[in-house]
């Protein structure tokens, strides 16, 4: 008997500090915008920004949509990686569509883990993973209550 005590004030114990560490956020929809990325070498890969679009409900993160876009606002759509329409360099098209593809993958983690500190990083879109913690980031402390 005193065993099973010890188990349940333990379990209470921690219920009530995870409870405490976690945020609560406000429901609504939350956009937020990462800063402009611009590449170390001077080439214009992978240079540009995301936005992060977030419904909250219940308190939590129900929906969440990731777009990345070149500087000058141009979407990076199926067509990102291409040069006037062609694929010229098949090599970097596979790679900017993979990077392309992460955000989808970034976006559905959250939705599931609930925590943009558990969103794993998707290997060749590294920096579309650090402009999507950034404008997560910015877009739940906007929803904080």
């Amino acid at each position: 008997m005193k065993k099973l005590m010890i188990a349940v004030s333990v379990l209470v114990l921690t219920a009530g500090l995870t409870a405490c560490g976690s945020k609560s956020y406000k429901d609504g929809t939350y956009k937020a915008k990462s800063a402009e990325y611009h590449s170390d070498d001077g080439t214009e890969e992978g240079n540009g920004y995301g936005e992060v679009e977030l419904t909250i409900s219940g308190g939590k993160i129900t929906e969440c949509t990731f777009k990345t876009y070149e500087l000058d606002g141009t979407y990076k759509d199926e067509n990102y990686g291409k040069e006037d329409g062609e694929i010229k360099n098949k090599d970097y098209y596979s790679k900017a569509q993979r990077a392309r593809a992460a955000c989808e993958n970034y976006s559905s983690q959250l939705v599931s883990k609930g925590d943009i500190d558990e969103v794993d990083g998707v290997s060749g879109a590294t920096v579309n993973y650090n402009e999507f913690k950034e404008a997560v980031t910015a877009a739940l402390k906007q929803a904080e209550e």
